[in-house]
């Protein structure tokens, strides 16, 4: 392996996008002798998203044993177990109240599957996106309580519902909330909160700020049985198989982009594994409903399964998924799946049609920190994924609103750039008044919004966020992890990059150079993916794909390119499963001149 003393990869100071291509961590020059080097390469690879020498044999195989805290170091903790237990031994009536997307949808499965195991039928309720928007319904709470529930443990959900949680209280239902989501110095009145983001955790809980609601739940769970196992709850009764709800976890933690680092990474390793036997009925449904027939990996669970979870809550009936990831008939689980991606397939038209809309309105923004756009007739169930392509597309935070004219309100979503917390801008623009509701994390944020604020809104979040917007952009590139030759791009090389995994946000997937290569030839498929093969000096060509693209000025560039001109290409590496035998094809991001 060779070292380069370039200070940028391929001496790419300036791609087609704009970049410069500079190293992850070391320089991994292989050229096209991959072979041999699997050890080294996965070596370089975790200690360039920071893993210290010592410690990689421990994220190599990432288990629970190594990652998992003490449960009763977060605060709330040891008392949402007591309450809970309490219910189960008295007999006492218990709801579980979710969120609508995934990560709600696994975090009411995981507890409503753990009741279920401790022989409690637990009720569950998933509020409508339309009609009941984000978050626990005062109204709903109290009518639960009204037909007998005694206890209502919210998941994903209820961390700033100070106004439903004190009607709850007066109706004299005990609450506990289980959430990730940013917190208010002032928290609602509960039972218990349990969330990694109280302003007054621990330092260990508050390190743990990364976890998706699914994960915490997990932790829950974990408390839940050791108290029950201190009463003697189980001197009669097996104990549950607490490894067998990691399917759920994974599902949960990818889909809801929560950070794959430290425990997240043992909760998707080991929940794959748990995955990949089909154990749970409606797990094994949507994965055949996804025609998956290999085992599934991280990039899996946020593509092909979070995506139609998803699609009940966006668009469809809400309760969809909870159903699915509970039920015990094989036929209704084939039937929902089924259901659930016929729902996903619409819900790509409706995004389709508001992106356009959305993108129509980027006209005039550019000097704006923040991307804030809105109009009336956008479905509230794709602003999410909208305000994610409007991110991708303008490198900025970027908030999508679906106004009521009715009402003359707005429901919005925004999704955030790293190193800007738009979470907590949020959270200050609802304490100024700006906002009806909103909250959550510095990735993604959710809202609801008087129309007549909008301009102010808009201009809150300019002057909040435009210097961590400009030092974010400021520092933008390509980081690659090793550059290669076209005979150095294998199937065997795709297996060792997947072995640093599993992959998602801050622990990005490895991202390799080719090059100098030329263009054999380039072509849209599809509505608007460039497709290009691409042939190196020694010979050895592959296909590289572009999702997306065809508009951009890299697909434009390489369509129209002189053929005696050379490039370097930059993408991730994927197994081709079409031909006769697997073959290595570069999903590609960018490209540079090579002379």
């Amino acid at each position: 392996m060779a070292s380069r003393t370039l200070s940028n990869v391929l001496g790419v100071s300036q791609s087609l996008a704009g970049r410069g291509w500079l190293w992850r961590g070391g320089t991994m020059d292989c050229g096209d002798e991959t072979f041999g080097l699997s050890d080294s390469i996965l070596e370089q690879l975790l200690m360039s998203r920071g893993v210290a020498r010592e410690d990689i044999a421990k994220h190599t195989s990432p288990t629970m044993r190594e990652f998992l805290p003490n449960p009763s170091e977060f605060r709330d903790m040891e008392k949402a177990a007591e309450r809970i237990a309490s219910a189960i031994t008295s007999g006492e009536q218990i709801t579980v109240y979710g969120d609508y997307d995934v990560d709600g949808a696994t975090s009411a499965a995981l507890l409503i599957d753990l009741l279920g195991a401790l022989g409690v039928e637990a009720g569950y309720y998933i509020p409508d996106r339309l009609l009941e928007g984000y978050g626990p319904s005062g109204e709903a709470l109290v009518r639960l309580a009204e037909q007998g529930s005694n206890l209502i443990v919210t998941v994903d959900c209820g961390a700033m519902a100070h106004e439903a949680l004190t009607m709850a209280r007066e109706a004299g239902v005990d609450v506990i909330v289980v959430d990730h989501h940013k917190c208010a110095s002032e928290l609602p009145p509960t039972a218990a909160l349990v969330n990694p983001n109280r302003l007054d955790e621990s330092d260990l809980a508050a390190s743990h700020g990364y976890l998706a609601a699914v994960g915490v739940a997990f932790l829950l769970a974990i408390a839940l049985v050791r108290t029950l196992r201190a009463k003697g709850y189980f001197e009669s009764r097996k104990e549950p198989d607490l490894m067998s709800l990691l399917d759920l976890v994974a599902l949960g933690t990818v889909a809801d982009v929560a950070a794959l680092h430290g425990l997240n990474r043992a909760f998707v390793a080991q929940g794959l594994k748990v995955l990949a036997r089909r154990d749970r009925i409606g797990m094994a449904a949507l994965l055949d409903a996804s025609r998956l027939k290999r085992a599934p990996i991280a990039s899996d669970l946020g593509f092909a399964l979070g995506p139609r979870i998803n699609a009940g809550g966006r668009i469809g009936e809400s309760t969809l998924g909870v159903r699915l990831l509970t039920t015990s008939d094989a036929e209704e689980a084939r039937e929902i799946a089924e259901q659930l991606s016929a729902l996903n397939e619409e819900r790509r038209a409706i995004e389709a049609e508001v992106q356009e809309a959305a993108e129509a309105q980027l006209v005039g923004q550019d000097n704006m920190a923040v991307q804030v756009l809105a109009a009336s007739g956008w479905h509230p169930g794709v602003i999410g994924i909208v305000a994610g392509r409007i991110k991708e597309k303008t490198g900025k935070p970027s908030i999508v609103i679906a106004l009521d004219g009715d009402e003359g309100q707005g429901k919005g979503s925004g999704r955030s750039i790293s190193g800007v917390d738009l979470g907590a801008a949020i959270i200050a623009a609802r304490e100024e008044g700006l906002l009806v509701a909103g909250g959550g994390h510095a990735m993604a944020a959710g809202l609801t919004i008087d129309q007549a604020n909008l301009p102010a809104f808009s201009e809150f979040l300019d002057t909040r966020l435009a210097k961590d917007v400009g030092r974010a952009r400021a520092g933008q590139s390509m980081h690659i992890d090793l550059s290669l030759t076209p005979g150095g791009l294998t199937p065997d090389l795709v297996n060792t990059l997947e072995a640093a995994g599993p992959y998602g946000v801050g622990w990005p997937a490895p991202r390799v150079a080719v090059g100098p290569v030329r263009i054999v030839k380039a072509d849209i498929v599809g509505k608007d993916h460039l497709r290009v093969i691409a042939a190196g000096a020694d010979g050895k060509s592959f296909k590289a794909i572009a999702f997306r693209a065809a508009e951009t000025e890299m697909a434009q560039t390489l369509l129209h390119r002189s053929a005696a001109r050379r490039f370097h290409l930059a993408g991730r590496v994927k197994i081709d499963d079409w031909g006769p035998r697997p073959a290595a094809e570069l999903h590609l991001e960018d490209a540079a001149f090579a002379d």
